[in-house]
């Protein structure tokens, strides 16, 4: 039958076609392959130089502690002034950072010192994140920002499966982590440079006097938006108790006995599943029934956790990871584009802020929980309580926050959120 004009075709490579974006999603993709590289590298040295889960733990809280106290200035901050340009400055931070994590391992320093730089990466990040979030629906029309978040996604999590492997497998080569430090500074330069490229006009926001009440202007959106405090909160809960990501060196070395390389496998996992789906999702319509959706596919996320914890099998474990990846991604490009589309641009650095305080908070203190729990309780007791509470997590929120559960497409009573966007 004649396909109807009256439908508009799907282009699935519609931001693609503006080169702003494109630069910015290849810094993009070089900067988190580095970041998940550096992850690995963590993880492996401080638990082969202490054998000690909660050593593990640490690594999330030193670098939470500094992205909650700087979140709202960060934010403020991308709302007043050139995002691109703080987003340059932090990276030359991480770059640092990451050189004196190459010089700490190269000279088996005190264990302190890396903690102590970790902090001073957790500040760099405060302010990058917010200001590379809000920078991103400046790069694309409206209209084509549900298809830049996708493939947003679709490069991070492909970055995700490189660095973890790559990481484990340069480990494995040199018996070494120092060179893997080195390697993601390099990697973040490309960022920066790319960063340099991009030509797009500027929005001119107005430069308000900074006051308790327009720092806090963030956290007040968000919590009149329902649809994206349910969300952000799923989101937070379920990363915070369900991830097993802090445990994998155990996992790795201990239960599943596969050395480096294979950790650095299992750490690939998720991002294989992820980029799988996100694949899929550029290929499709509109979720018509995002909220429903994205509640079933955090559960899924913790049952398959559950069964990862309980697995001694390396490809059934490595098959749950896939899983729970893939799952993942749904609830990251729901809420990614809850947040950036309905809120309006001149507090998009604010609200980005207040998303990072929840998503790294989940992360960073996840990471810590699960170190905590492990050293008392075992890993496997860890991660399979966490994937329980998941579950129970998800039928919370769906009785607590209805406007989730019912909300349909993503776009639907859009905000005028316009901004100048870069050249084709």
């Amino acid at each position: 039958m004649p396909v109807s004009t009256d439908e508009p075709k799907r282009d699935p490579y519609a931001a693609l076609r503006y080169s702003d974006y494109r630069f910015y999603l290849t810094g993009r993709l070089a900067a988190t392959i580095g970041g998940q590289m550096i992850d690995v590298a963590i993880g492996w040295e401080l638990y082969e130089r202490t054998n000690r889960a909660l050593a593990l733990g640490f690594v999330g809280l030193v670098q939470v502690v500094p992205i909650i106290l700087l979140a709202l200035p960060a934010g403020h901050l991308a709302d007043r002034f050139d995002r691109r340009r703080i987003a340059m400055f932090s990276l030359l931070l991480l770059v640092a950072g990451s050189l004196a994590l190459a010089a700490i391992s190269f000279t088996v320093a005190p264990i302190p010192l890396i903690y102590i730089t970790l902090f001073v990466i957790g500040v760099a990040l405060a302010f990058h994140r917010p200001a590379v979030a809000a920078l991103l629906p400046q790069l694309v029309p409206a209209e084509k920002f549900a298809n830049a978040v996708t493939w947003n996604s679709v490069g991070w999590q492909l970055a995700s499966v490189l660095g973890p492997a790559a990481g484990g497998l340069i480990i494995a080569w040199r018996h070494h982590a120092g060179i893997v430090y080195v390697i993601d500074a390099c990697l973040m330069l490309v960022f920066l440079i790319c960063l340099t490229q991009i030509r797009g006009q500027q929005v001119v926001r107005e430069r308000e006097a900074v006051t308790l009440e327009t720092l806090l202007g963030g956290v007040r959106f968000v919590s009149h938006t329902k649809v994206i405090l349910a969300a952000i909160t799923l989101d937070l809960f379920a990363v915070l108790f369900g991830g097993a990501t802090t445990l994998l060196p155990v996992f790795a070395k201990d239960i599943l006995h596969v050395g480096a390389e294979g950790f650095g496998w299992l750490r690939a996992a998720p991002s294989i599943g992820a980029v799988f789906v996100a694949v899929l999702l550029l290929g499709r319509a509109p979720m018509k029934k995002a909220g429903r959706s994205v509640l079933i596919a955090v559960a899924g996320f913790g049952l398959a956790t559950i069964v990862f914890g309980l697995s001694r099998s390396f490809p059934l474990s490595l098959s749950m990871l896939i899983l729970a990846g893939g799952l993942d991604m749904i609830s990251v490009v729901v809420r990614q584009t809850l947040v950036q589309l309905r809120t309006p641009d001149e507090m998009r650095g604010r609200v980005s802020a207040v998303n990072s305080v929840f998503i790294d908070t989940s992360n960073e203190l996840g990471g810590f929980e699960s170190g905590a729990s492990a050293a008392l309780l075992g890993p496997v007791v860890s991660v399979v309580g966490g994937g329980i509470v998941t579950v129970l997590v998800v039928s919370a929120v769906a009785l607590a926050w209805p406007e989730l559960r019912n909300m349909r497409g993503l776009a639907e009573d859009l905000p005028d959120t316009s901004s100048p966007v870069g050249g084709t």
